[in-house]
């Protein structure tokens, strides 16, 4: 009953991993699986947790179903990624052609970082309420100068207070317009805030506030969490004390976190929710951004990513990313371009 609701909600947020290079071989004249420009989120620490800087492209070993792949892009930080290629593109590492109107996503990779904020205002919030604005406050300024934000917040629906952009001064001001609300629906949110977030190209994160319970949501975690590995979305989660008290809650935002490649927290204090932002400010500049084609693999169902350092590298260090993702089928016209919404069955 779940996995035919979330093939539902696939269809409806019609998401994919990128851009699209076609595979070839289908039965079907108009029906093809995308394979997207892969992008990942990289952090690489050390035994005691901090970053490690300056890996090159060379440093990384990048596996899909045991398949080894050939980075196309790199970048460290906020810098923008760079091709590491050469000037044979994508089609000769992947033996499978790339059509640019389908998939833009290669020389479309840019400085900084997509950030979404989501905020939970439903009744489990009214204690401190005024505390985790200014959280959320201090964290919009923290953000490099290059990175975007958007802000929203979920009480039983989804209100996006400040839509994507560089203007800081419109997302505090969205911050501050939020009221507390009633139940809470949180993966409902959550899903269309990777829906939003998927639109674009590069690294896209959300980040989000929440005191832990969902008692309206009619979404299961663990397909929100499919949608935003697929999309290649990393998701970290701000709780408070009260949410690491249920145990469910605590498995759930531990799970999806690890899975997308980012890291869940459980504050006790006002003081905590602020270290929890500045320590997610300070993993998005030192995160490596890695892309790659996948090259042919017969398996059209969920792919499992693997990413791992060379040499000593890997017994030293730990790297975190998210672990796989799904394909999506998408039915393209005879001459090879997408058909527009109103000719989709």
């Amino acid at each position: 009953m779940a996995r035919k609701f979330f093939l539902s909600l696939w269809i409806l947020v019609g998401l994919s991993s990128g851009g699209g290079a076609r595979i070839d071989g289908q039965e079907s004249a108009d029906i093809r699986v995308v394979v997207n420009m892969v992008q990942l989120n990289v952090a690489v620490t050390n035994k005691s947790g901090n970053y490690i800087t300056g890996l090159r492209p060379e440093d990384f070993v990048i596996t899909e179903d045991g398949i080894t792949e050939k980075l196309a892009t790199f970048a460290e930080g906020n810098v923008p990624a760079r091709n590491v290629l050469g000037s044979e593109g994508p089609t000769a590492h992947t033996g499978q052609a790339v059509d640019p109107a389908v998939d833009p996503t290669f020389d479309s990779l840019v400085a900084g970082a997509d950030v979404f904020i989501l905020f939970d205002t439903s009744d489990y919030m009214y204690r401190d309420f005024v505390f985790a604005e200014d959280a959320i406050s201090e964290f919009v300024r923290s953000l490099d100068s290059a990175d975007k934000i958007a802000f929203y917040s979920y009480s039983r629906d989804l209100s996006r207070a400040a839509n994507l952009t560089s203007d800081r001064s419109q997302v505090l001001r969205g911050v501050r317009s939020t009221v507390a609300g009633d139940s809470a629906a949180l993966y409902n949110a959550l899903l269309l805030t990777v829906k939003d977030a998927a639109q674009y190209t590069g690294r896209r994160v959300i980040v989000v506030f929440s005191n832990g319970p969902d008692n309206s949501s009619v979404v299961p975690p663990e397909d929100v969490s499919e949608v935003a590995q697929s999309a290649g979305i990393s998701v970290y989660m701000i709780s408070t004390q009260q949410a690491k008290l249920e145990p469910v809650s605590t498995a759930v935002f531990e799970r999806m976190t690890a899975a997308t490649g980012g890291k869940a927290y459980f504050a006790k204090s006002w003081k905590d929710e602020r270290r929890a932002f500045a320590s997610i400010q300070d993993d998005l500049e030192h995160l490596y951004s890695l892309s790659y084609y996948p090259k042919p693999n017969p398996n059209f169902g969920w792919r499992a990513i693997t990413v791992t350092l060379t040499g000593d590298k890997a017994r030293k260090y730990k790297v975190r990313t998210r672990n796989g993702y799904r394909l999506q089928p998408t039915r393209f016209s005879s001459d090879h371009k997408r058909h527009s919404p109103e000719d989709r069955n």
